[in-house]
Parts: C-alpha cells; sequence; structure tokens
C-alpha cells in the first residue's frame, strides 16, 4: 500500500458558504452581513452573534485591509504543514471592519508587520479557492 501525502485541514464549500467560495473562484470577497442589524461577520454562521438575528445576505468586499496581528509557525502541528514551515497566520483587518484570519503570502515572514497594507490573493488548496493577503504594491 503506498503512502500518501496528508491533505491540509482547510475549509471546503457547504450548502452555508457555498457563495463564498463561489466568488472566491472570480477572486472576489464575500461576508456574510445580518440582514436584520447590517453587522458583517466571519465566521459565517445563521444567527448573527450581535442581535440574533436569523438571515444574512453576501456583500462583496473590497478584499483590501491591514495585517492587525501575525505570528510564525515553526514547529508542526499537523503533518500536511510540515513542507511550508516555517509559515505565518494572520489576522487581516478588512477595510470595511471585521477582521479576518489568513496567510500573508508574496513576502518574506521577517518582513511582515503590524499594520501592512494587504489584499486578497486567492490561492487553490485542494478543490477550493482559500483566501490569502499579499502586500500592497
Amino acid at each position: 500500500m503506498a503512502d500518501s501525502a496528508p491533505v491540509k485541514p482547510v475549509s471546503q464549500p457547504d450548502e452555508l458558504t457555498e457563495p463564498f467560495f463561489a466568488a472566491g473562484e472570480e477572486g472576489r470577497l464575500l461576508l456574510a452581513t445580518c440582514a436584520a442589524c447590517g453587522e458583517m461577520r466571519l465566521p459565517t454562521s445563521p444567527t448573527c452573534p450581535i442581535c440574533l438575528g436569523e438571515g444574512f445576505e453576501w456583500n462583496e468586499v473590497s478584499g483590501r485591509g491591514t495585517v492587525y496581528t501575525f505570528a510564525v509557525m515553526h514547529q508542526r502541528y499537523h503533518p500536511a504543514w510540515e513542507p511550508d514551515l516555517p509559515y505565518n497566520i494572520a489576522v487581516v483587518e478588512l477595510d470595511e471592519g471585521p477582521r479576518m484570519p489568513a496567510n500573508i503570502v508574496g513576502v518574506e515572514n521577517d518582513d511582515i508587520v503590524v499594520g501592512m497594507p494587504v489584499e486578497v490573493a486567492w490561492e487553490r488548496e485542494g478543490d477550493a479557492p482559500v483566501p490569502r493577503f499579499r502586500p500592497v504594491a
């Protein structure tokens, strides 16, 4: 029996998030917005954590933001990520307000700084697009 490479545990589309991933295939970033109070939210959920309203609509956002915080991972916590060590994990504060966890690409880990302007850069992991961010040139 041949060994197969481990698969990275990344989000995959489901009934709730299909529009998010479909827009990602087109290079667009959508966020769920509460139909009752207008709060944009991450992660997507059927109930608003602010007003507890049910229902939401998808709204396209700019895909721009700034690095709010980040860390560089040197230890392997999952075998699929070992070839990427060291890799970064960041929280990007989108221009529209919500904060989104993601990796910063297109820059060395040592060059990432809090406050760095970034924009969404979609990359494929398995069958789904994954939002990552790159510095704004």
